[in-house]
């Protein structure tokens, strides 16, 4: 078990998670028909999870071999010998068939919007094969975790939900672009496809800055727009305040020539950022 939460990099749940908790709750207290639904919040929760680890473990089951090539990955759970190819695709397997079953479960239009999600998580690992664009297609991914768990609640698109989405997809889009500093002259010399591949450090990094300056608009519109809806308050100010002082910090700490600091960037700066906004707007509607 420890393996294969390894393999999936369980801990990264927290970047898209606490918006789709704040997807669901803005749902449910959006709607005076709807009261708190437990069984859909445990079934919204599953989704992810199945959902997430579909999509990693097909990532680094597609990536094996050029894995094995990258001192910086190389130690990661299949070229390493730790879990088996063959192991990892049947995982991949399984939690597909979990993920679409339990949408079966929600309601109709979840259900049959399954393969879509399927096909945008899971074809972002051949991306990098083809185009530059990759970061975005992470983004969406992620992005539909707002979305996915208000259809689940309402069973109907809103807008405030997808500028939600919006906002997760271009903070996402701009923070993977920094990770992808780190891999750069490998991306070059094996021919696959990155933003700082394609255009050098300094203006990946300008990119990441643009990005991240659509996703505080998305942000800062999405709150004003459940606003009108919930009549939130202050902890969602905060929370807006909080999210865009941690978009700021990472492109503060970061330099194309100084990379030392970029898991501090990527992994704790923007796991406090979602998990913090989540909170705050969740503990703001509820209260």
């Amino acid at each position: 078990m420890k393996n294969y939460l390894s393999l999936i990099k369980f801990s990264h749940t927290i970047f898209a998670m606490p918006f789709a908790l704040t997807g669901f709750v803005t749902a449910v207290y959006s709607h005076e028909n709807f009261g708190f639904q437990g069984n859909t919040l445990v079934k919204v929760i599953l989704c992810m999870v199945f959902a997430r680890s579909a999509a990693m473990a097909f990532n680094r089951w597609l990536d094996r071999d050029i894995d094995a090539k990258n001192p910086r990955t190389i130690i990661r759970e299949i070229p390493a010998g730790i879990i088996s190819a063959n192991s990892a695709l049947i995982f991949v397997v399984i939690n597909c068939i979990l993920f679409v079953a339990t949408t079966w479960f929600i309601n109709p239009l979840c259900f049959y919007l399954s393969p879509v999600a399927l096909l945008v998580i899971l074809g972002y690992s051949f991306t990098k094969r083809f185009t530059a664009l990759c970061h975005l297609v992470l983004g969406l991914g992620l992005g539909l975790a707002p979305v996915g768990a208000h259809l689940a609640v309402t069973g109907h698109f809103s807008l405030p939900p997808v500028i939600l989405g919006l906002a997760v997809l271009t903070w996402v889009a701009g923070f993977d672009i920094i990770y992808a500093l780190q891999d750069d002259e490998f991306d070059k010399s094996h021919k696959l496809y990155s933003v700082p591949a394609a255009v050098g450090r300094s203006k990946a990094m300008r990119i990441s800055e643009i990005l991240h300056v659509f996703s505080a608009c998305f942000v800062i519109l999405s709150v004003y727009l459940y606003n009108q809806i919930l009549d939130l308050g202050w902890l969602s100010g905060l929370a807006i305040v909080i999210f865009l002082g941690m978009l700021l910090y990472q492109h503060l700490i970061i330099r194309p020539d100084d990379l030392k600091k970029v898991n501090i960037a990527f992994f704790t700066t923007n796991g406090f950022a979602s998990l913090i906004f989540g909170i705050l707007v969740v503990m703001d509607v509820l209260i």
